[in-house]
């Protein structure tokens, strides 16, 4: 199995796409590769190449969906709650039609749909992911100072990278703590892992609700 977990950014802002590639090997997730500066063609390209290896289950940072008529999705409003109740800052889940978030909501909407149209010799699973409560929910309550913090301080990235090999994440190399959007990438891929693997359970879940809601929400 290929994992791949996707930051993404609006249309315009390429440089701030991060794409990380791991391969499961066990009970482990070997690190590939990680990719900057990410086109939605690119992204396509990688996707195609690694879905003709292996099973390619992607998560991807980016709602994948929005409510008709505006506002909160319900598994946004669910998903709040929960960050809340762990000790995060509710303002990191935002909704999909918010003027900030917008152009982001119809870059992950238009790209999902793409990957899941997308021919391969293998299958593809999407799942959408909220990194920053993908490693929230997996900290100590006396750790969870570093995901309101990891953004803006390197050396709390370098902390989360020597964090994510503990949670089986191996041969991240250091670089990747340079920035956020790449730390982001790779919490999207353990998100994505534990939500596709049969021995591990994401530590939350919220259901596709198709056809307006296609894909499951999970961290």
């Amino acid at each position: 199995m290929r994992v791949i977990g996707i930051d993404l950014s609006g249309p315009s802002n390429h440089k701030d796409t991060v794409l990380a590639v791991f391969e499961v090997q066990k009970s482990k997730l070997r690190f590939v590769k990680s990719m900057s500066n990410m086109s939605d063609e690119d992204i396509l390209k990688e996707v195609s190449v690694q879905s003709q290896i292996d099973e390619v289950v992607i998560g991807i940072d980016a709602p994948l969906s929005y409510e008709d008529g505006g506002g909160d999705r319900q598994s946004d409003r669910a998903l709040r709650k929960f960050i809340v109740k762990i000790g995060m800052k509710s303002g990191s889940i935002m909704p999909p039609t918010l003027n900030r978030m917008v152009y982001l909501t119809l870059r992950g909407i238009k790209l999902s749909r793409e990957i899941t149209a997308q021919a391969s010799l293998h299958p593809i699973s999407i799942v959408e992911v909220h990194p920053g409560a993908v490693i929230g929910s997996r900290l100590s309550s006396i750790e969870m100072n570093y995901v309101l913090a990891y953004k803006q301080d390197l050396e709390v990235r370098k902390v989360l990278l020597t964090w994510l090999e503990q949670k089986q994440l191996i041969g991240i190399p250091e670089t990747v703590a340079n920035q956020s959007h790449s730390i982001d990438a790779c919490a999207a891929a353990l998100g994505a892992w534990h939500w596709r693997d049969a021995a591990f359970t994401p530590k939350w879940l919220f259901p596709a609700e198709p056809p307006l809601h296609p894909y499951d929400y999970c961290c």
